[in-house]
């Protein structure tokens, strides 16, 4: 018979059993890519697959998207445990109130409790996936505008049960059905959510029947410790000081006329080990759909603080217990109440939190922090609606045709397909072919633009172009766009990217600028233009590497004369330097910024 007692476990075997752990996330996360049915989740990957221990703190989050697993999980799990005492083996909870710990409304999360034999909860189970219609008032799971959750119109379970003893709750389904636009694609990622939280349970019940649960348990807490004293030592040997970041989203209906400001004061304690965030300073919650969830408002400040960390330190509760987390009560964000409208709490407010936090480090010091990562929700990542002329049948989906975003670092150029702030780069973009094949849409361009860059020691992705229009059909768009006014900055010196916008083509050719937060109908020979940021610089653009501008030249991202003008690089248009000209040019900027 196994012992009941925690075993002191060697490195060897923390390191197998963290990715034991991590192979059951994955599997999980496999399912739902292979088995959902939307393109949100079989085509862009937005989903997350996680396990949280029994006492609701983070465990593991294997490739899924920060903004969905860093804070939430934790939060979900109690709220699990406040509605439902008594937890069952083979029960499910349907959850997605951003008042009750998950992301936004339209972010369906099942949590399933793992229960043994003998009726005792070990681990709580997370399938997270975005779903493109959730119920809303209008077929977007954006509501940029919704004065509050009644607008915005969102079906919203608290951990409602909705499977016990594995059998699934029909009355729930019927009302899913009833009320969501396309109720056979929400129905089909839902198994696919089921089917990854069953292969779950199973996995996790057969770890404990191999290993002990005694053990498992024993190797959770030594887990967390081991992941608190590395993240320990990655702040012991970070610059310590104070720093004020502030980053503004543009103006939109229910917003102040100069946009809102988002301010985070971030202090790093070497000596104590200890990262501090305070978002207490902050406007109230507003009467529109931007307003950030608690799950999002710390996730955001908790990316914003890893991107500046040694990015081996594994992210759990462990390392959690070094950054210090303060927020405003009933603020636009920290703990927004309900019944305030969070319809856009995982993207463009939450990603300026994230953008504040980070500059908020850079003033501290080089190495610190990053430029701003470019804003979130270009046309280009639409949802688009209608009836597809091809069968009849209507749809929703939410495109990711192209969005650059990446910010620089202290020591690397942008991650060029980051897509937004809050997913990290881990989402897939869309495929051109398989969204014409699967919605009734033509794509006529996909393109980087020259010049559109954050200039810097090290440089922001560029921007993107993307044109795309309905076949055969008239096509609903809904988007929330941010940067057009206040377009993403440089971090120590660094320049912005160019600023984005959104256009409609009309059949006669001319351009009609579209607002920023728009729910609009593109008809049948017209195009939805989207022009899509990039993201800040970090450091001197003067100071960057010659050769490194000569590539940019060669793969048309820099022209000749940004080249010369703003790097102080000379160079021809195929990316040779003359070394000469360059040394000449960067001497006289040297000497322009003495005077």
């Amino acid at each position: 018979m196994k012992s009941t007692k925690p075993k002191k476990l060697d490195g060897a075997k923390l390191a197998i059993l963290a990715n034991r752990f991590g192979g059951i996330c994955s599997k999980m996360g496999n399912t739902l890519l292979r088995t959902g049915r939307s393109g949100v989740l079989n085509r862009a990957k937005d989903f997350s697959c996680c396990i949280v221990t029994r006492d609701c703190e983070l465990l593991h989050a294997e490739e899924s998207l920060p903004i969905h697993v860093l804070s939430g999980p934790d939060l979900m799990a109690r709220s699990m445990h406040e509605f439902h005492p008594v937890l069952k083996r083979g029960d499910v909870f349907l959850h997605n109130s951003p008042y009750h710990g998950d992301s936004h409304p339209a972010d369906h999360t099942l949590l399933m409790p793992v229960i043994d034999k003998a009726g005792v909860h070990h681990f709580t189970l997370l399938a997270k996936a975005h779903q493109a219609d959730i119920g809303n008032s209008i077929p977007t799971t954006y509501h940029g505008t919704a004065r509050d959750v009644y607008e915005e119109g969102a079906l919203i379970f608290p951990a409602v049960k909705v499977v016990e003893n594995y059998q699934i709750n029909e009355d729930i389904v019927r009302m899913c059905r009833m009320r969501i636009r396309v109720p056979d694609q929400w129905y089909g990622d839902f198994l696919a959510m089921l089917g990854a939280a069953f292969i779950g349970e199973r996995e996790v019940l057969a770890l404990g029947g191999e290993i002990g649960w005694a053990t498992l348990h024993g190797f959770t807490d030594q887990w967390f410790d081991y992941s608190e004293r590395r993240m320990v030592a990655a702040i012991k040997a970070m610059p310590a000081g104070k720093g004020v970041g502030k980053s503004t989203h543009d103006a939109i209906p229910g917003t102040p006329p100069d946009g809102i400001t988002i301010t985070s004061k971030v202090k790093v304690d070497a000596k104590k080990a200890l990262i501090s965030v305070d978002l207490r300073d902050n406007p109230d919650q507003l009467n529109c759909g931007l307003n950030v969830s608690e799950a999002c408002t710390r996730t955001s400040a908790m990316i914003g603080v890893f991107n500046s960390v040694d990015p081996s330190v594994p992210k759990n509760a462990g390392a959690f217990r070094r950054i210090e987390l303060q927020l405003k009560d009933g603020g636009v964000v920290g703990v927004p109440r309900h019944p305030i409208s969070c319809s856009a709490a995982t993207t463009n407010l939450a990603d300026r939190v994230q953008n504040a936090t980070q500059l908020a480090l850079a003033a501290i010091a080089d190495p610190l922090g990053m430029g701003e990562i470019g804003c979130f929700c270009p046309p280009s990542t639409s949802v688009v609606s209608g009836v597809d002329p091809r069968n009849g049948q209507p749809y929703v989906n939410q495109l990711f045709l192209g969005h650059t975003a990446g910010a620089a670092v202290a020591y690397q150029d942008a991650w060029m397909t980051m897509l937004h702030a809050g997913n990290g780069g881990m989402c897939f973009i869309d495929s051109v072919e398989l969204d014409e094949v699967y919605t009734p849409i033509i794509v006529k361009t996909r393109r980087l633009i020259p010049n559109s860059e954050g200039a810097g020691r090290f440089r922001g992705a560029p921007g993107i172009e993307v044109e795309l229009g309905p076949v055969d059909c008239r096509m609903e768009v809904g988007f929330v766009a941010d940067g057009n006014i206040n377009r993403p900055r440089g971090a120590r010196g660094a320049g912005d990217a160019a600023r984005s916008d959104q256009f409609r083509r009309k059949k006669n050719g001319k351009l009609e600028r579209l607002a920023q937060c728009s729910q609009v109908w593109i008809e049948d020979g017209e195009m939805l233009i989207s022009i899509a940021c990039g993201g800040g610089g970090y450091g001197d653009p003067t100071t960057r590497d010659p050769n490194r501008v000569g590539r940019d030249v060669g793969e048309g991202i820099v022209g000749v004369a940004r080249a010369r003008d703003v790097y102080a690089v000379a160079v021809s248009k195929n990316g040779t330097l003359d070394t000469k000209k360059t040394r000449d040019l960067r001497r006289k900027k040297s000497k322009e910024k003495m005077i």
